[in-house]
């Protein structure tokens, strides 16, 4: 299979449950000439604040323009980071993000716990880079509206994917092949 080149190195920020083997961006990192990932964390897997330092920490070992692809919390992670970092970044693909202010099904974490762990207040102003927001109109940890209002406060485009869930295994995708061309898209 061929290799999805790129000119900008994509860095693969995963959610809460880190590398899954049949996730799309597992899947599209295999694909990819110019990939790096955020590493799985080691200690206290819910700290905000260690998971942008882990992808400032991955960012520093890049030279040269850099998308940003991240699913689920991993979004969360991307806005936080670009409150905190000044990094020129080519563009993100920003795929579900959860809503904090959601009630999430059982086996998640809650608002409370998130909060302890340096989640909210969630930053709302505009990302400083292209940013594409991918989201479902059935999405359990997020309701399109309130990604739609997450999009317009981070001024990212909205790319609305119909009912596709938490684009995630569990919600039928491995392979999301238009991940690929949203990519290729920031990379022009």
């Amino acid at each position: 299979m061929d290799k999805l080149h790129t000119t900008a190195t994509v860095l693969i920020v995963p959610g809460l449950r880190e590398h899954v083997a049949e996730h799309w961006q597992t899947l599209l990192e295999a694909r990819l000439s110019k990939v790096r990932s955020v590493p799985p964390l080691e200690t206290d897997k819910l700290d905000c604040a260690a998971r942008v330092r882990a992808i400032q920490h991955e960012l520093e070992q890049i030279d040269g323009p850099v998308i940003l692809v991240a699913h689920s919390a991993g979004v969360l992670m991307v806005a936080h980071w670009a409150a905190r970092y000044n990094r020129p970044i080519k563009g993100a693909l920003l795929a579900a993000p959860p809503d904090l202010a959601a009630q999430w099904p059982q086996g998640y974490p809650s608002p409370q716990s998130l909060r302890d762990h340096g989640w909210t207040p969630m930053p709302q102003g505009a990302l400083p880079f292209r940013s594409l927001v991918a989201a479902s109109t059935d999405d359990h940890l997020a309701s399109f509206a309130a990604v739609t209002r997450m999009a317009r406060d981070w001024e990212a485009e909205l790319v609305n994917l119909g009912a596709v869930g938490h684009l995630n295994p569990a919600s039928g995708f491995g392979p999301w092949p238009q991940a690929e061309a949203l990519i290729l898209d920031l990379d022009r």
